[in-house]
């Protein structure tokens, strides 16, 4: 099945460029996506992440590290969902004080491990605010129709703290909750196991798991538990990053 090329790099990842925030759309109670279109087209991979630069009035600077959560479309714009975090410089600055047209700097694509590119199987795990990048992979999975060799399986406390609620949904991704479920949810609320994984495992699928350090340790025990090899497994961990 013929897919389309991903862009060229048009813009070294170490060389900083502004971005211009275009759209902010509410994800959850405590989440935000950014729509930021960037001087140069973006070249980056599903998987991949930008820094993202403030600077202050008396030229203080802070800068963190966000997913990207968009697919690779050859264009200027990139998308990053950043979670509010109490105390965070960035993340705080970003959901309060950020409107449309203004200008930050950005670094990037920077990650070259944790990248999925059409050409394989892929079991995508994600916990909580870890499904960003995983959502760009499902999201250039669905853009390339090769949806079929993809599954996405996500983890959340409850249903109004799951990203991307309304794109989400399809016959490639499955929501698991720990703490509370939609009415109707014949799974109880419980943590992910290797029951949930085993029947979404294509053959030879490689395995990205992206979330919390217990989270990410979970999800890799109960992969290798159905028979995947640690070889076939990739591991993005996250923790506070304001």
């Amino acid at each position: 099945m013929a897919r389309a090329a991903l862009p060229g790099r048009l813009m070294p990842p170490t060389n900083w460029q502004p971005a211009t925030v275009v759209n902010i759309s509410q994800e959850t109670s405590t989440a935000k996506t950014f729509r930021l279109h960037l001087k140069y087209p973006s070249t980056h991979l599903p998987g991949q992440h930008y820094i993202v630069k403030l600077t202050g009035p008396d030229g203080y600077t802070a800068s963190r590290s966000y997913s990207v959560a968009s697919a690779p479309d050859g264009s200027n714009d990139i998308e990053l969902t950043v979670e509010r975090l109490l105390g965070g410089e960035v993340s705080t600055f970003l959901h309060d004080e950020a409107t449309i047209g203004d200008e930050f700097q950005v670094r990037g694509p920077i990650g070259g491990w944790f990248v999925w590119t059409a050409d394989r199987p892929a079991l995508l795990i994600g916990g909580g605010s870890g499904v960003v990048p995983l959502m760009a992979m499902l999201r250039y999975a669905r853009q390339q129709n090769v949806a079929d060799i993809v599954r996405l399986i996500v983890s959340v406390r409850a249903p109004e703290r799951l990203y991307y609620a309304h794109e989400l949904p399809g016959p490639e991704s499955t929501v698991i909750y720990t703490r509370a479920a939609p009415v109707g949810q014949r799974r109880p609320p419980s943590r992910i196991s290797p029951a949930d994984l085993e029947p979404l495992l294509l053959g030879n699928a490689t395995v990205y798991i992206c979330g919390s350090s217990p989270f990410a340790d979970a999800a890799t025990d109960a992969a290798t538990t159905i028979g995947v090899d640690v070889e076939r497994i990739r591991v993005e961990r996250f923790g506070p990053t304001g």
